[in-house]
């Protein structure tokens, strides 16, 4: 058989995408390559939001071309968000480059390839909106116990640091019972957890005008027999509503983690972003979140250096922060990206400037990182046991998994105790924290062998696991009303 590589960089939507590209490989005919071997078919997925990204597909592209002129007859493939915009580019400066395919057509990338084959000539397919949703294709899931579930793509706002818009469209939702199908199907496969996906998963239902959809589809969810976590990601702090905190802390198989973009603390700042919602507005979700759920980890994003913050800009963001009191966050440096309205700005900000700021905050959000998990010390936590998130378990002789509340916890499995498998959970007790994870060596220790550990299990003598295919709607299909209760 004919074999492939996909190699995703970017964001969780990404990785979904990358599913759905190795399930319609596979059902192609094509196998996974085995490790340190030239595949036949080289698949890209690339992103187009972090800095440099331009320089690492087409360095990246430069290593290729050598293993292609080494393995006579590979192909490779460049997709996802750069690919959408940099369209005919790709083919320019990677003349070696046989397909280049962008967000919409995902599932056009078998026939592509054929195409490009038969005809010795690159092929360059670009869609300007979704013809289906990605959920109809079929799918080659990387964990047998968790999986991501989109229920929208496209977003409908206009952040002037933000490209996504441009290269994913507008929104598009997804019917509450073809989500809860997939959901179930998910179920059926051994899946334990899913995290429903969108850019902005708190306007879910615009598409059939239920703004309280989200909150009906988090409840409908608890009704699925067998799935234990439901995650999401990612709210928008303006279209955050109070029946979503009631849904999250009403529904049992909901878990307590909330991850919510901040981006600056800074009023003038979020203006100049167009971030429609400020810095009072967005701490006043997080009180009655914790008011609900008193054990919530709330973990956000926050982008230092936009054009023309000052001093006392990013000091508002420290202060937002320190109100906060984030369990984790994700700090980046702004990056120009040319296509978006704030790279026309004035006042870019010098590199050492940028560069400053970022490493204050990050040491200051290392500190109350650090105070929210010593907060976990001798607690008892259920943990769903992963795989390769604990890149030293080998040495510490220790496993890994997730708290509820997503935090990575590294445990000790005492001598002569059962073994748990990924997605077994493990009961296990608190004894040293670190900013970015626990650590629970203690004498409490249980293990819960589950449905997803059997499905892990069984994947070990099956590598081409068996795809989900759903038949799901088209894009503009007649939308039903909302099935969430």
């Amino acid at each position: 058989m004919p074999t492939y590589d996909v190699r995703t960089h970017g964001c969780q939507m990404n990785v979904h995408d990358s599913e759905r590209l190795r399930g319609l490989l596979e059902e192609a005919g094509y196998a996974p390559v085995a490790q340190g071997v030239d595949a036949d078919v080289v698949v890209l997925n690339t992103c187009a939001v972090r800095e440099n990204a331009d320089n690492k597909l087409y360095g990246n592209l430069g290593q290729l071309a050598s293993d292609k002129r080494r393995h006579p007859g590979m192909q490779i493939a460049v997709g996802g968000c750069l690919a959408q915009k940099d369209r005919g580019e790709v083919v320019r400066r990677a003349p070696w480059v046989d397909v280049v395919f962008g967000t919409h057509n995902i599932g056009s990338l078998p026939a592509l390839l054929d195409r490009a084959r038969h005809n010795g000539a690159a092929e360059v397919e670009i869609l300007e909106s979704l013809e289906v949703f990605p959920s109809t294709l079929p799918t080659k899931r990387e964990s047998a116990y968790a999986g991501w579930v989109s229920i929208s793509v496209g977003c409908n706002n206009t952040c002037t640091f933000c490209i996504v818009p441009s290269l994913r469209g507008t929104e598009e939702d997804r019917r509450p019972a073809d989500v809860l199908a997939e959901i179930e199907a998910l179920v059926a496969d051994g899946a334990l957890e899913v995290t429903l996906l969108g850019q902005n998963v708190n306007t879910y239902g615009v598409g059939f005008g239920d703004r309280l959809a989200f909150g009906k589809l988090l409840r409908a969810c608890g009704g699925v027999e067998g799935l234990e976590r439901v995650r999401f990601t990612s709210p928008h702090p303006a279209a955050f509503t109070d029946d979503v905190i009631e849904a999250m802390a009403q529904t049992p198989n909901v878990m307590p983690s909330l991850h919510m973009p901040l981006q600056s603390g800074s009023d003038r700042v979020l203006r100049a972003m167009r971030r429609s919602y400020r810095s009072d507005r967005y701490l006043a979700i997080i009180d009655p979140v914790r008011a609900a759920m008193p054990d919530a980890a709330i973990t956000t994003d926050l982008i230092v250096g936009f054009p023309g913050e000052t001093d006392e800009d990013f000091a508002d963001t420290l202060r937002v922060v320190e109100a906060a009191r984030f369990a984790s966050a994700y700090t980046f440096q702004y990056s120009r990206r040319p296509g978006t309205p704030a790279a026309d700005l004035p006042e870019q900000l010098p590199k050492a400037v940028v560069q400053e700021r970022y490493l204050r905050l990050q040491a200051l959000q290392e500190k109350v990182s650090w105070d929210q998990n010593r907060l976990q010390l001798g607690r008892v936590l259920d943990v769903l046991v992963s795989e390769g998130e604990g890149r030293k378990d080998g040495a510490t002789d220790r496993l890994s998994g997730r708290a509820p509340d997503n935090r990575l916890v590294h445990f000790t499995v005492p001598a002569a105790a059962a073994v748990p498998r990924p997605g077994d959970v493990a009961t296990v007790e608190v004894t040293y924290a670190a900013p970015h994870h626990l650590v629970a060596d203690g004498t409490v220790y249980a293990v819960r062998r589950t449905r997803s550990g059997d499905a892990w299990a069984a994947r070990q003598g099956a590598p081409n696991t068996r795809s989900v295919v759903l038949g799901l709607p088209r894009v503009g299909a007649p939308a039903a009303a909302p099935a969430c209760g």
